[in-house]
């Protein structure tokens, strides 16, 4: 079922990326807010803590692998174990460089990630994304 977008959460160690892919995602829709976090750790913290406020939580994310201390991977096992209503609120993209087949087989076992995308993030890929799962 297709719901509205409202929120959307950009988690990448690389500061330049967020910035440029929350470019994109404003060009296509302002009305969406964009929370960018550049540590997977705080990400986690962010969603731990407001689990209970469906208004402050991403209705997508975009999930980056590769990241010093808490990999994509790692958050993924701690976001899997959070709480079932949060995977099904939240739609997760993995936004990588990386084009490993073993990658995009890995982040397909995890149930609550939707899709890979290879970086970057631009407009047409965002109104495919958006087309796709929202409103």
């Amino acid at each position: 079922m297709k719901k509205t977008l409202k929120c959307i959460m950009l988690v990448d160690d690389d500061e330049n990326d967020n910035f440029y892919h929350a470019r994109e995602i404003k060009k296509n829709n302002s009305a969406i807010s964009v929370i960018e976090k550049t540590k997977a750790a705080d990400a986690l913290e962010y969603l731990i803590s407001n689990k209970d406020n469906r208004e402050l939580l991403p209705d997508l994310m975009f999930l980056d692998i590769h990241m010093p201390n808490m990999d994509g991977w790692t958050f993924l096992k701690n976001f899997c174990a959070i709480s079932q209503e949060l995977q099904e609120n939240t739609i997760v993209i993995m936004l990588s460089t990386s084009k490993n087949p073993e990658d995009i087989e890995k982040a397909m076992e995890y149930s609550c990630v939707t899709e890979f995308i290879s970086k970057p993030l631009t407009r047409q890929i965002m109104e495919k994304v958006e087309k796709k799962y929202f409103l």
